[in-house]
């Protein structure tokens, strides 16, 4: 159990797609999210979305990637759980015994990001965001 004083926040949902662009236009037109940025241009490697709130990350799947697992893991690439102190964070759960598949990582200025796999195969990224 985390103690009181740790805080984790959803920061946002990531998605795999064949066709990301196509996949964003869904999630537009079904639902009224409302597209916040692309990553690339030719092709489109992500789209961002605001779903109602949630950020929602479209990536473009590479070539050869396995299909999704069998539901309910469809689609579901990692969800991101933000934290005010990630140095914190990651002692604390490495302290009860979590393992991380990919370890605390500088991923620019302003993002620090850690991996770990929850039950039945879901990817968990702990984050640190630092304002711009």
């Amino acid at each position: 159990m985390a103690p009181a004083t740790m805080t984790y926040a959803c920061d946002h949902v990531h998605l795999r797609s064949r066709d990301a662009v196509a996949a964003a236009r869904f999630y537009v037109e079904t639902f009224g999210a409302r597209e916040t940025g692309r990553v690339g241009t030719d092709p489109v490697s992500r789209v961002a979305l605001d779903l109602g709130g949630l950020t929602l990350f479209i990536e473009q799947a590479p070539e050869g990637i396995a299909e999704a697992a069998v539901p309910p893991h469809r689609g579901l690439e990692h969800v991101g759980l933000r934290v005010a102190d990630i140095d914190a964070a990651v002692a604390d759960l490495a302290a009860r015994g979590i393992a991380f598949v990919a370890p605390l990582t500088q991923v620019n200025p302003h993002l620090r990001t850690a991996f770990l796999d929850g039950p039945d195969g879901v990817r968990i990224e702990i984050l640190e965001r630092k304002p711009a």
